[in-house]
């Protein structure tokens, strides 16, 4: 039994052009057809219309433009599709003679190979000369400039009214029009939500990949046209998502990555003016800012964020946050005044978390910052008492993150250390010890490291110790980044 074809496969397409091509139809009939099923750019419709692959059509388009010095066209595979996907982002828009050999090549006018989208982003210089054009064939021969033509005389009296009441009723059918509607951007953000309370859980290479290709959808409907709140509402949800995408590149060792992610949630958090997604993304470029050794910043994006009134858990975050940049730097004095600073907003919270998961911070969360702070400003009996309190708060939440449990208990095992229970650390390791390796985020095997050069001291010389720090070795050997550093790149063979 044959498999189904799936729409919008090479398959799919050329049956749809077969089948159009039996019935009598026309190439321009194709590719107004692909085009409408497919939702494709003018430019890609057409050359599906004619069956040819990117390279052949780069071959066609040079062969066509190619008239002397000056004039000719050098396409390649590459360059024909960013021409196919402008005006979207990482494409590039195609030269005025770039589009005469190309409707030369198709059999098309160059009016044909442009939408909307294409003539709003066009010079208006490149506009008058297409618009200028005669039609039919003669077009796809006109490479070269036309000669000027006389202006066209100006519309006077009941004609300019008319012509003005045309115009506005005109504009008016497009800015009612919208490609998404209220009931998919509500399903865009609570695929979002589900996304982010997944991570807590899940595996984060696979979960990297479904947050992907939903900012993908969300960036594809930005570059449509819709009512400016539901722009505002797309901004949202790409800055959620960017934020995500953040987040998990930094827990796979791609900080440099992970801050272009957290740049770009910024943006659209500006882009929205949305106060919680503001303050989120300070806190995401706070948390990469500060992996990445850069403590200052990520002490400024915290209290950047702080300066935000949004619901929720995020001022208790952006506090955690600031504390644990500040005790890394040695200054107890600071770091201990934003842990009470984020116990205060704990007892002030506003509301719930709009997106929750990663992007919320429950008291488990809350404690797991405050013993790691307390630990480096030399409380360690405190800091094991946090985290005791932490990890018994976190058995009783509903979703348990393993990435912030495991961090408790790398507290407890540092905390038992510097009061000489190396057994005890021993102890409060093995759950952490046991994780998957596809678990094993960056930050942790960071945190375990640091605890290992800990046990290198004389004063915690002994056989746990040593047993200890090669478990801790051969842990952190097996990570997620080191799994995903090894994974097969897209595309190979």
């Amino acid at each position: 039994m044959n498999a189904p074809i799936k729409p919008g496969s090479k398959a799919d397409r050329d049956a749809l052009r077969q089948e159009m091509t039996a019935a009598g139809c026309a190439t321009a009939d194709i590719a107004i057809e692909m085009r409408t099923r497919y939702r494709m750019r003018p430019r890609e419709a057409w050359r599906h219309a004619h069956g040819w692959t990117l390279q052949e059509t780069a071959d066609r388009i040079s062969q066509a433009g190619d008239r002397g010095p000056g004039e000719s066209v050098a396409a390649d595979a590459s360059l024909v599709g960013k021409w196919e996907k402008w005006p979207a982002p990482s494409s590039r828009r195609p030269s005025l003679p770039v589009l005469f050999a190309a409707a030369k090549a198709f059999g098309c006018r160059v009016v044909d190979l442009l939408d909307l989208a294409d003539r709003r982003s066009l010079p208006e210089t490149d506009l008058r000369v297409i618009s200028s054009q005669p039609g039919g064939a003669e077009e796809s021969q006109a490479l070269a400039a036309p000669k000027p033509q006389p202006p066209a005389p100006e519309p006077a009296g009941s004609a300019l009214v008319h012509l003005s009441a045309d115009e506005s009723a005109t504009w008016a059918q497009w800015a009612e029009g919208s490609n998404v509607g209220d009931i998919a951007i509500e399903q865009l953000m609570a695929g979002t939500r589900a996304l982010a309370a997944d991570y807590l859980v899940s595996d984060p290479v696979t979960l990297f990949v479904r947050t992907r290709t939903l900012r993908d959808r969300v960036f594809s409907l930005l570059e449509g046209h819709q009512y400016p709140r539901q722009t505002a509402d797309l901004y949202v949800a790409a800055g959620y998502l960017c934020g995500l995408l953040a987040w998990m590149s930094s827990d796979l060792g791609h900080l440099r990555d992970a801050d272009t992610q957290g740049r770009t949630a910024w943006l659209c958090a500006e882009l929205s003016g949305h106060n919680d997604l503001r303050a989120w993304a300070l806190s995401t470029r706070s948390k990469v800012a500060f992996w990445d050794g850069r403590l200052r910043d990520a002490i400024n994006y915290a209290r950047r964020g702080s300066t935000y009134r949004s619901t929720g858990s995020a001022h208790v975050l952006l506090a955690c946050q600031e504390a644990d940049a500040w005790s890394k730097l040695g200054a107890a004095s600071e770091a201990m005044a934003a842990v009470t600073r984020a116990a205060d907003a704990r007892h002030t919270l506003a509301g719930e978390d709009d997106v929750g998961g990663i992007f919320s911070c429950p008291p488990a969360r809350q404690g797991n910052y405050a013993a790691a702070v307390q630990l480096r400003v030399g409380q360690a009996a405190e800091a094991l008492r946090s985290a005791d309190n932490a990890l018994a708060l976190l058995i009783v939440q509903p979703v348990r993150a393993y990435g912030t449990e495991a961090q408790i208990h790398i507290s407890q095992a540092a905390a038992h250390l510097a009061t000489g229970e190396a057994e005890g650390a021993l102890e409060a390791l093995t759950p952490v010890l046991s994780l998957p390796p596809d678990h094993r985020l960056a930050p942790v095997t960071q945190r375990l490291n640091e605890l290992s050069a800990v046990m290198g001291r004389p004063n915690t010389a002994g056989t746990a110790a040593i047993g200890l720090r090669a478990a801790i070795d051969e842990f952190c050997v097996d990570s997620a980044a080191r799994h995903l550093a090894l994974s097969p790149r897209e595309g190979s063979a």
